[in-house]
């Protein structure tokens, strides 16, 4: 059951390693988007995982959802690891200077990704599941734009 947090490092590792190429250096901003992308995968995949439950289950694969038929410990995780990401989101400002463009909508962002796997923790099903997957690819990419807009501002200002 363990499988999804071991994934997840190698998962993250190439924006780091992108990173590392461009800039020459191994920075806290590298660090700041590794830790970002490695919690983020934890309740993508688990809200994955719980939509296909029954075919892990089928094909022997020992995925936290296929082992708790109420849902209880798939939500605990998918918030738990949820909410440490909208913490993480908070990283670049402090280490690499992001403003607020970026960190208003992180929070956002963040707060909505978070509702939706209280959510799945309220009620699980394959509905709510579908929900916080939706919410996941909508939060990831919007947030590193953001990051991108940010930037951009930041340098239109100075």
């Amino acid at each position: 059951t363990l499988n999804t947090l071991i994934g997840a490092i190698p998962g993250a590792l190439p924006p780091v390693i992108g990173w590392t190429a461009i800039r020459g250096t191994f920075g806290p901003e590298a660090v700041a988007i590794f830790v970002i992308l490695l919690l983020w995968q934890l309740p993508h995949f688990l809200a994955i995982a719980w939509i296909y439950r029954d075919d892990y289950g089928r094909a022997g694969l020992r995925m936290v959802p296929v082992a708790d038929p109420t849902g209880s410990e798939t939500s605990r995780k998918m918030v738990g690891f949820c909410a440490a990401v909208v913490l993480a989101s908070v990283a670049p400002v402090v280490l690499a200077g992001a403003g607020m463009i970026y960190l208003s909508g992180a929070m956002l962002l963040g707060g909505l990704f978070l509702a939706s796997t209280l959510e799945f923790s309220r009620e699980p099903s394959t509905a709510a599941a579908r929900l916080a997957l939706r919410a996941s690819l909508l939060y990831l990419p919007l947030l590193l734009a953001l990051l991108l807009l940010d930037s951009w501002a930041t340098s239109l200002i100075s």
